[in-house]
């Protein structure tokens, strides 16, 4: 069997990086190209870096002259005007064009659960959300006019090991560790779907090459379900801190918060109870095999292994205490 050949857009991302170990493992030639930027992420090193800047369509041009792949997996572009150039400069190289899209798309909030890939797509509170939005549209048409042969992918709440899932990152942990109270929105109690980056890579791979992923949408979740209450609580047991939970209303914390808008409103403060069956019929047999409880002990296990990952920010400490008096 031929090796099949890979461009990867990005490559050291929390989620891209898994995705390029994963395909290595799978037996795929790969290549990432990005602007040659460090990052804790190690990848394997038969993995080919091409350096261009995915922002500048002539240099992606001249880098990828007389290239040819299998699939191209982006996970670069975030609007519809970048999307253009990467089309134009990418496509004319390869034979797939995988997006990477977001669940944050789907409607807020929903009308129905759970979430499948036939949930309309609206997010009135996101403006990355209604870019990926306009970015699927864009691909879609692309697609049905017969310019490329595209697959979207869409991935809820993805971490790895150097990611705190809360507001605040790793100032809240640190807000456990010294038994100080940490905020949550509402009581705590709504669904969240929280997908190791691992996890997700086995299940992307499969579609790269896959003919019946051509023109569709995938959901990529985990099937474990946790509060944000449950969520808190595998951070603090791992960093053997003590939890003090503090809720306050979405409402409350936007005002106190407005940065916040857009996580809270275009996405955590609503369930998120996702149906990933479909990529289970291309990706046959696959399971998640992270929960949570052991994701938050590589969270923690890697933050202290360099005090320099453990930054605290004053900034989001006092707001944090501000939250609490409320």
């Amino acid at each position: 069997m031929t090796e099949q050949s890979l461009l990867v857009i990005g490559g050291t991302g929390q989620i891209s990086a898994a995705c390029v170990r994963e395909a290595v493992r799978s037996g795929w030639s790969v290549s990432v190209l990005n602007r040659g930027s460090t990052s804790s992420r190690s990848l394997p090193e038969e993995v080919e870096s091409i350096v261009a800047d995915v922002r500048d369509e002539e240099a992606l041009v001249t880098a990828l002259a007389g290239r040819r792949f299998d699939s191209v997996a982006d996970f670069l572009t975030f609007t519809p005007d970048d999307l253009r150039s990467v089309l134009r400069a990418v496509v004319p190289h390869a034979d797939r064009y995988v997006f990477i899209g977001s669940a944050s798309t789907y409607q807020k909030p929903p009308a129905a659960l759970p979430i499948s890939e036939s949930t309309p797509l609206f997010n009135p509170w996101s403006q990355y959300a209604r870019d990926k939005i306009a970015c699927e549209r864009l691909l879609r048409d692309e697609h049905l006019a017969g310019r490329v042969r595209a697959t979207v992918v869409r991935p809820s709440h993805t971490y790895d090991r150097t990611h705190v899932p809360l507001l605040g990152g790793w100032t809240v942990i640190d807000r456990m560790r010294r038994g100080a109270p940490v905020v949550l929105h509402g009581d705590g109690t709504s669904m969240w779907a929280m997908t190791h980056s691992d996890d997700f890579a086995r299940a992307f791979v499969p579609l790269l090459g896959a003919p019946e992923a051509s023109g569709e949408a995938f959901n990529i979740m985990s099937s474990e379900l946790l509060t944000w209450n449950e969520i808190a609580r595998c951070l603090s047991d791992a960093a053997g801190g003590s939890l003090h939970v503090v809720h306050r209303t979405t409402h409350d914390l936007v005002a106190a918060a407005p940065e916040w808008d857009a996580d809270l409103r275009g996405d955590r403060s609503h369930p998120a109870l996702f149906d990933s069956s479909k990529v289970r019929e291309v990706a046959v047999g696959w399971e998640p095999r992270v929960p949570f409880a052991e994701g938050a002990r590589q969270i923690v296990a890697w933050h202290d292994a360099d005090p320099s990952r453990r930054v605290v920010d004053p900034e989001v400490d006092a707001l944090y205490d501000r939250l609490v008096a409320g």
